[in-house]
């Protein structure tokens, strides 16, 4: 049982109803709108370019460079000085230890990316432009129809 204080108001199901029964006519008749449809496109490309560009580019780079940097102590001479013997290191390696240098560096970019782009898609959903003008669309719809709908509590 659910109990009311005074300042709260309650919601009759016939609104709520009433509410989502027009929204959903409404994004039935805007999904059919071949602007608004192209824009959805346009908006998922440019949502998933924007989320693999942060998540395999500024991410791995960021952290392939920050993590030596914070060893080294934001010295940029004893980052250098740490990092050329490793890469001489790798340029006198025989072609077999460099190939797996590489695979090795490749499979902690990707594994890198690809915990960033979960991340990512999980923290800034994608919101769809039909949602956007559902929810412009059902805000002037309360405001023509406040006066028609049962008062409330």
């Amino acid at each position: 049982m659910t109990t009311y204080s005074p300042h709260t108001r309650a919601v009759d199901a016939p609104e709520v109803a009433a509410y989502w029964a027009e929204r959903r006519r409404y994004l039935e008749r805007v999904r059919k709108v071949p602007e608004i449809r192209q824009r959805f496109w346009r908006e998922v490309a440019i949502y998933l370019l924007r989320r693999l560009l942060w998540s395999f580019g500024f991410f791995p780079i960021f952290i392939a460079f920050w993590i030596p940097f914070v060893l080294s102590s934001f010295n940029p001479v004893v980052m250098a000085a740490d990092l050329i013997p490793l890469l001489q290191d790798f340029v006198d390696s025989n072609p077999e230890v460099q190939a797996t240098t590489i695979s090795t560096l490749a499979i902690a970019w990707a594994s890198i990316g690809f915990i960033f782009l979960v991340f990512d898609f999980v923290l800034t959903p994608f919101r769809s432009p039909y949602e956007y003008e559902a929810d412009v669309y059902m805000r002037s719809w309360e405001q023509l129809n406040v006066d028609q709908l049962p008062d409330k509590m």
